[in-house]
């Protein structure tokens, strides 16, 4: 169901969740780095931690604010708006990706301190390459495509579960690792653990996510035509998973939530 909050109120859930979906990314890695000395064994536990937290925070938070928490999302969402499409306002976008970024430094200071590590120290793995960044471009533009495709078939309730399942294995098939969200790359910037990125190496792995996302929207595009609402076959359409405030006796912004009664 959808809850019609306000911004504020969104703005917070943008913030916890994407805290919380650092705290399992960073938490896991860490956990699992000193469990075992194969990299293997800890990159498997890492990304079935970080898939399963992902899934479970987007089935609470998505009812609430969407569950963007990431901003190249938010900035597709907004973009869709703009075409004629369900989504978020330029305003509205600028108070989620501040949220998201805020919300990632937290959850990354938050792992460490529940590790006994020293918050607030920037990571120290450098992950440099063009091969990393064209990773980075596969991953954002899947993840992008996957989203809005399944919002343009009319299948929005997928969403939790089809993005957790996709990061899980994009972790593995991309060479990058599959960050695929400038916020939480940032995030893990403070963190010099298995999960980490060093500062140097954000400014690459943003620019990558960014054209990852232009790449997924326009595929989306390609295959499933406009914002959705141009589909004259096939299931009926619907806007990116994020409610927008209306009155009470309008029509949901999200048809794949409930109104609540």
């Amino acid at each position: 169901m959808t809850i019609h909050a306000s911004l504020p109120r969104r703005a917070v859930a943008e913030l916890i969740g994407t805290a919380g979906l650092l705290v399992v990314v960073i938490g896991s890695g860490i956990q699992a780095s000193d469990l075992s000395r194969d990299t293997g064994v800890a990159l498997v536990a890492n990304s079935l931690a970080s898939a399963i937290g992902l899934g479970l925070i987007i089935t609470l938070f998505g009812p609430l604010s969407g569950a963007h928490l990431n901003p190249v999302v938010t900035l597709t969402s907004w973009w869709v708006r703009r075409r004629g499409g369900e989504g978020v306002g330029g305003r509205e976008a600028l108070v989620y990706g501040a949220a998201q970024t805020a919300g990632a430094i937290g959850g990354a200071v938050l792992a460490e301190v529940m590790f006994g590590r020293t918050p607030g120290t920037f990571s120290t793995q450098i992950r440099g390459g063009g091969h990393l960044l064209v990773g980075e471009v596969v991953a954002t533009a899947g993840l992008v495509l996957l989203i809005q495709g399944l919002e343009r078939i009319g299948r929005p309730k997928l969403i939790p579960a089809a993005v957790a399942a996709y990061i899980a294995s994009a972790i593995w098939f991309t060479s990058s690792g599959s960050f695929a969200n400038p916020a939480g790359t940032i995030g893990r910037a403070f963190s010099d653990s298995f999960a980490g990125i060093a500062p140097q190496s954000l400014p690459g792995f943003v620019a990558a996510q960014v054209v990852g996302g232009v790449l997924g929207l326009a595929l989306a595009a390609l295959l499933y035509g406009g914002t959705g609402r141009d589909q004259k076959d096939g299931p009926a359409a619907v806007g990116p998973a994020v409610p927008v405030r209306t009155p009470a006796a309008a029509t949901p912004a999200n048809p794949g939530y409930e109104p609540i009664g």
